[in-house]
């Protein structure tokens, strides 16, 4: 049966409208953003096949474009929305937390740049800027391709620091296998770079790794 002839209360949309968000299931929501459905299958029943077939919302977010356009009743369109929410969703966390939040440890450092960074196919050197009360005064991703001492230009960071008047840095790279183990290389950059920032009075704070659903902090696996 169309969801139009179902009962005003059980229809996401106003379902939504009347309750909020909070109270609809990943279906639900899945199914005001899909819209509409096709022959023999609602918007509702294209959401839990979407939901089954990837395991959730997460797996969803995170496929590619021809997983996503090989499912029933979603084309390209619908890809597009998906990462337009997706990247609209990541830049309102990453404000809030430049406003509002202060980044003092690194379950709030991850937070914020997994969203950067745990995506990406191939493996990217970032850096959190900070000002003396831990604020994010800066973020930005420096090197890309397989990160050793040889590829990090310290100067880039000093420069960036002193621009923003850092007083404090959290360097992080994903692993873009998905296991954020920390190499002897990963350890020999940040103590370099904590040597080389030292007499300048900037402090690293971390060096988090970031994998495919977790993250490895520096500072809590060896003393920096």
């Amino acid at each position: 049966m169309p969801i139009s002839n179902w009962s005003p209360t059980e229809r996401p949309r106003e379902k939504l409208l009347a309750k909020g968000a909070q109270n609809l299931s990943d279906a639900e929501l899945l199914a005001i953003f899909i819209n509409s459905g096709i022959k023999g299958k609602t918007a509702i029943d294209l959401a839990y096949s979407l939901l089954n077939h990837f395991g959730g919302i997460r797996n969803i977010f995170d496929a590619n474009e021809k997983q996503i356009c090989n499912s029933p009743g979603i084309g390209k369109a619908k890809y597009a929305l998906l990462q337009a929410s997706l990247e609209i969703s990541r830049r309102y966390l990453g404000e809030q937390l430049i406003n509002t939040n202060i980044i003092d440890n690194a379950e709030s450092a991850y937070l914020y740049l997994t969203s950067k960074l745990r995506r990406s196919e191939r493996e990217i050197f970032a850096c959190l800027f900070l000002n003396n009360q831990n604020r994010v005064v800066h973020y930005e991703e420096l090197f890309y391709g397989t990160i050793n001492s040889t590829t990090i230009y310290p100067r880039e960071i000093v420069k960036i620091a002193l621009q923003y008047n850092a007083s404090s840095v959290i360097f992080a790279h994903n692993h873009p296998s998905g296991t954020p183990i920390p190499s002897p290389q990963d350890k020999h950059l940040t103590n370099t770079l904590t040597k080389i920032l030292r007499p300048l009075d900037i402090k690293v704070l971390d060096h988090i790794i970031i994998g495919s659903n977790t993250y490895v902090s520096l500072i809590k696996k060896t003393a920096i």
